[in-house]
C-alpha cells in the first residue's frame, strides 16, 4: 500500500501542470522527458517538437540529413541554418538540451563537407594515423559542431573488426581496426578531443558489434559464436581513465550474455555486465529504437524493456520510419508504465540523476 500511494503521489504532477517539488527537485514530466531523445523531420523544429521541449517532455533530439528512403534534406542543409534550429530548441528549454548527431567520419557524417561543414575522414583511416592526429581532428569536429549547438556526438564506434563481412560497420570504413591495442587509443583520442571542445561523446556498441554478420538496421545479429571478451576492453580502459560521456547498447543478441533479449534490452547485459561487472556508473543510451533488430515489438514493450534494463536516454531516431508525434507517444507510454506502477519513480530519479551530472560535468570542463 505504502508503494501504491508514493507512485499516485507522484504521478499528480505529471498532469495538467509540472509539480514545484522541494529543493527545486524535478517533476516527474521532467524526469520522463529527460529520458527520452526523438528525431524530427525539417530544417526548422514542428511547433509539436518546441512545445514538448518546453514543457520539459522532451530531453533530447538528434539531427540527421537525409532519411535513407528519401533524397530530399532532413534537418542539415547548411551551417547558419544548423545553428538557427537548434538556438530555437535550447531557447525553448528550460534546461540544456541535448541536442545529437552521427558524427563519426567518412561516410557517417551528418555534417558533410558539400553542405559547408568540415571534413572528416573515417575511422578506418584514423585507424592508421596517430591518437595525437585523431585527438586533433577530434577536437576540430567538436569545435565545429559546439559552435553551431551541438552538444551530443554518438561517437567513437570501438567495435573491434572480427568478421570480414561487417555491413553497415567496417565495411563502411566505420572501425578503427581489429584488436583493442590499435582501436583504443585512437577511439579515445578522438573522444577526449570532442570533449575538450564541449561536446559529448558515446562509445558504441555495447558490449562489441564486430563479429556480426549482419546489420542491425534491418535484423538481430547473432554473436554467440564469435564475440569475445576482449571487446570490452576499450570501455574498461575508458572507465578507468575517467570516460565523462555516454556508452550507447547495440541491438545484438549472445546467448551466453542473455538467451531471451538483445542486450539493449536487456538487464543482464546493462546492468549486470556493463554497471556491476565493468563499474560503469553514468549515462547509457540505446541505439536507435526504431532499428529493425528491435521494430517487432510494440512501442510501449521497447521503451518498457529499454527502462527496466537501465537505460537513462531511449533513442528513437524517427528516421527510419516518420512519426510527427513519436514523441509524444515515447512520453506517453513512459508515463502510463509509471501511472501503472511498472516503473517506479526511483527508477525515472536515477537516470535523472546520471543525465544531469554528466551535463554538469560538460558544463565545469568548459569553464
Amino acid at each position: 500500500m505504502h508503494r501504491f500511494l508514493v507512485v499516485v503521489l507522484a504521478l499528480v504532477c505529471i498532469f495538467p501542470h509540472p509539480c514545484a517539488a522541494a529543493q527545486n527537485e524535478p517533476s516527474l514530466e521532467e524526469m520522463i522527458g529527460s529520458m527520452i531523445m526523438v528525431g524530427f523531420r525539417g530544417l526548422e523544429a514542428p511547433q509539436s517538437v518546441i512545445d514538448a521541449v518546453a514543457a520539459g517532455r522532451l530531453g533530447g533530439v538528434i539531427l540527421f540529413d537525409r532519411s535513407p528512403k528519401k533524397s530530399g534534406l532532413y534537418n542539415i542543409e547548411s551551417p547558419s541554418q544548423v545553428k538557427k534550429l537548434v538556438s530555437s530548441l535550447q531557447k525553448a528549454s528550460p534546461r540544456t538540451l541535448l541536442v545529437a548527431v552521427d558524427q563519426e567520419g567518412g561516410k557517417v557524417r551528418r555534417l558533410k563537407s558539400e553542405r559547408g561543414f568540415q571534413p572528416l575522414p573515417s575511422a578506418e583511416q584514423m585507424g592508421r594515423m596517430s591518437p595525437d592526429n585523431v585527438r586533433s581532428l577530434g577536437f576540430r569536429a567538436g569545435r565545429e559542431m559546439a559552435e553551431l549547438g551541438i552538444n551530443v556526438d554518438l561517437a567513437p564506434v570501438v567495435d573491434l573488426r572480427r568478421s570480414a563481412k561487417s555491413p553497415g560497420l567496417g565495411d563502411a570504413g566505420r572501425l578503427f581496426g581489429a584488436d583493442a591495442a590499435q582501436v583504443t587509443p585512437r577511439a579515445l583520442a578522438f573522444a577526449e578531443g570532442l570533449y575538450r571542445a564541449g561536446v559529448l561523446p558515446a562509445l558504441k556498441h555495447f558490449p562489441g558489434l564486430g563479429s556480426a554478420g549482419k546489420d542491425s538496421h534491418h535484423e538481430l545479429p547473432d554473436v554467440t559464436q564469435t564475440w569475445s571478451r576482449e571487446e570490452l576492453a576499450p570501455y574498461a580502459e575508458a572507465f578507468r581513465r575517467g570516460w565523462p560521456g555516454m556508452v550507447l547498447v547495440a541491438h545484438v543478441y549472445h546467448r551466453g550474455l542473455d538467451a531471451n533479449l538483445p542486450s539493449s534490452l536487456s538487464p543482464a547485459v546493462v546492468d549486470q555486465l556493463l554497471r556491476r561487472g565493468l563499474g560503469w556508473q553514468g549515462v547509457v543510451v540505446s541505439d536507435d529504437l526504431q532499428m529493425g533488430a528491435v521494430a517487432g515489438s510494440s512501442l510501449e514493450e521497447r521503451v518498457r524493456l529499454a527502462v527496466l534494463a537501465g537505460n537513462d536516454i531511449l533513442l528513437f531516431g524517427n528516421n527510419l520510419s516518420y512519426d510527427p508525434l513519436l514523441h509524444d507517444k515515447v512520453f506517453q507510454a513512459l508515463a502510463s508504465l509509471v501511472r501503472e506502477g511498472r516503473v517506479s519513480p526511483e527508477r525515472l530519479k536515477a537516470s535523472w540523476r546520471r543525465i544531469e551530472a554528466m551535463k554538469r560535468g560538460l558544463a565545469q570542463s568548459r569553464g
